[in-house]
């Protein structure tokens, strides 16, 4: 049995001056060579996952190896159209539960998305540790990022995606809210940075906070109370959950159930990269955090994914003139706190100004 290393953060740190502050916790950045499966659970199924998926998860679709691009060591989610177990494909999903979960705090991915074009719904989200006892959607789904959904198809699908939340007493009952965005530019180019700010009161996502911190929030939800339990949204998100990551092919949110209706897959395997996952958290009484493996470390000298650039140009979107700037950015890592500054502002990845 695996000692687990427990941390309840119940004290504020020095770096931590003001409350919206977060100190990183725990990142896990792929570069051991193999899945850290202490932490890491591999899903073996072919049932559709309650959305009439085609795809059969299992190990041959989840491997730990180089982004060919950029030689960025990454976990790697491949779907593969084969006859597999009575489905016409093959994926990969990793869960994290009853291993890695937490309480509020700040998660953020840097991720590789495939062209999902059309039929794949790659999807990186939350579900409550406790869905063993209490059943979906009792349990609480968050979902960080999807893509791939049907009403991206008119030529935006590198651009259409949604975060969202399920709360309910049963899967014929469960209260959803999606919000979806058509972003400003391909989100299917390259890595991109998706965060997550998750405190008792709301929950907040964002978008290449790293490179854009003016950058406003594409997903809100006020946590707020509710007489009936289950749909008590501040009672629901208020309790630990585990991350999940996978490549879907097809079903009800792309809306195609047949193998040969998937484009995406046409020309052969399609791949969803997460060079890594990070959680910070602020030190509040009411924050948890258990994971079976020590965080992997991050250096100021070798930031294993959070590299300086000092001489990189990121644009600045001022999205209601449609007008783009050039402004010089520069990462740094000062204890334990990644900051972006740009000119004479030093932003935190929430967007806040440090003074």
């Amino acid at each position: 049995m695996h000692k687990l290393y427990t941390y309840l953060i119940i004290s504020c740190l020095a770096t931590m001056v003001k409350a919206q502050n977060y100190t990183l916790v725990w990142n896990e950045d792929f570069t051991d060579g193999a899945l850290d499966t202490k932490v890491w659970n591999i899903e073996v199924n072919g049932d559709g996952g309650g959305n009439n998926e085609l795809q059969y998860y299992c190990e041959k679709g989840v491997s730990v190896g180089a982004e060919p691009t950029t030689g960025k060591q990454c976990l790697i989610l491949t779907a593969t159209k084969e006859s597999y177990h009575g489905k016409g494909c093959t994926s990969g999903r990793v869960n994290s539960k009853h291993n890695l979960y937490y309480t509020y705090g700040k998660i953020e991915a840097r991720i590789k998305l495939p062209n999902t074009a059309n039929g794949l719904w790659p999807a990186f989200w939350q579900l409550g540790e406790n869905i063993d006892e209490v059943g979906w959607p009792r349990c609480g789904e968050t979902d960080i990022i999807e893509m791939g959904h049907k009403d991206g198809f008119n030529g935006r699908q590198d651009r259409y995606f949604n975060g969202a939340m399920h709360v309910g007493s049963a899967w014929n009952t469960v209260l959803g809210d999606a919000q979806a965005s058509e972003w400003f530019y391909s989100l299917q180019d390259t890595f991109h940075i998706v965060t997550m700010i998750w405190t008792p009161t709301s929950i907040d996502m964002y978008m290449d906070k790293d490179a854009h911190p003016e950058n406003k929030a594409y997903f809100h939800a006020d946590l707020v109370p509710n007489d009936d339990a289950d749909y008590n949204r501040q009672l629901v998100f208020g309790k630990p959950n585990f991350i999940i990551a996978n490549l879907a092919v097809g079903g009800n949110f792309p809306q195609i159930w047949e193998i040969n209706k998937i484009t995406a897959l046409a020309n052969g395997p399609q791949s969803m990269y997460i060079d890594w996952i990070r959680i910070y958290q602020r030190g509040d009484a009411n924050e948890t955090f258990v994971c079976p493996s020590p965080s992997d470390a991050i250096e100021p000298e070798k930031t294993q994914g959070i590299e300086e650039v000092p001489s990189d140009l990121y644009r600045e979107a001022d999205r209601s003139t449609a007008r783009r700037l050039e402004v010089p950015s520069t990462k740094v890592l000062r204890n334990g706190q990644l900051l972006i500054i740009r000119g004479e502002k030093v932003y935190t990845i929430a967007g806040q100004i440090v003074e």
